[in-house]
């Protein structure tokens, strides 16, 4: 068990372009504001459990109900293309409902570990070796609890203009990503 660091810097940007948590700072600023408190601990340890959970045994859950990694990828670069779509074009494609208590839902289960974390887990998990992938992992979720910790300083200090940049720049680079697990999937 060989740890690769060009496998965990590939794996940590995708993670980071996929979580984008500095994107999510105006709708969790927002759920702060609806409902006050939001543990920022809890809210990364979750995600990270599901996280390294899914990675761990959602090939098997996907083999139970018949379907094989390589397609979950190729559904899963459509996945990242809707997100990366949204983030460069401002749509509103996946709609979700604002609980009343927002630290595992919706902070860590769907925006942090949603639907495209965990597609592009199973869908890195075709191209690096796991523990990079934990590794990769490891390094967003650290970022991601810094980022929920101080996110209204982090709103003041990028401000409305510099988070759109942001998002759209990390729109690009998932669809480039979602153009590359389509290829790498279909030996296209």
């Amino acid at each position: 068990m060989e740890l690769n660091f060009s496998q965990i810097l590939s794996t940590t940007m995708i993670l980071f372009a996929i979580i984008d948590i500095l994107g999510a700072i105006p709708i969790i600023v927002s759920l702060r504001q609806k409902v006050g408190h939001i543990q920022s601990e809890k809210a990364s340890l979750v995600a990270t459990g599901l996280m390294l959970l899914f990675l761990m045994l959602g090939e098997s859950l996907l083999h139970v109900i018949g379907i094989d990694v390589q397609s979950f990828a190729i559904a899963g670069s459509f996945v990242i293309f809707a997100i990366a779509m949204e983030m460069v074009l401002g749509l509103t494609i996946f709609k979700e409902e604002e609980p009343e208590t927002v630290s595992i839902v919706p902070i860590a289960f769907p925006l942090i570990a949603g639907a495209g974390t965990m597609t592009t887990l199973l869908s890195l998990k075709t191209e690096y070796e796991t523990q990079n992938i934990i590794v990769g992992i490891i390094v967003n979720m650290i970022f991601v609890y810094i980022v929920l910790k101080n996110t209204k300083r982090l709103e003041k200090l990028f401000g409305k203009t510099g988070l759109n940049i942001m998002r759209k720049a990390f729109g690009i680079i998932l669809l480039a990503i979602a153009i590359k697990l389509f290829r790498n999937n279909t030996g296209l």
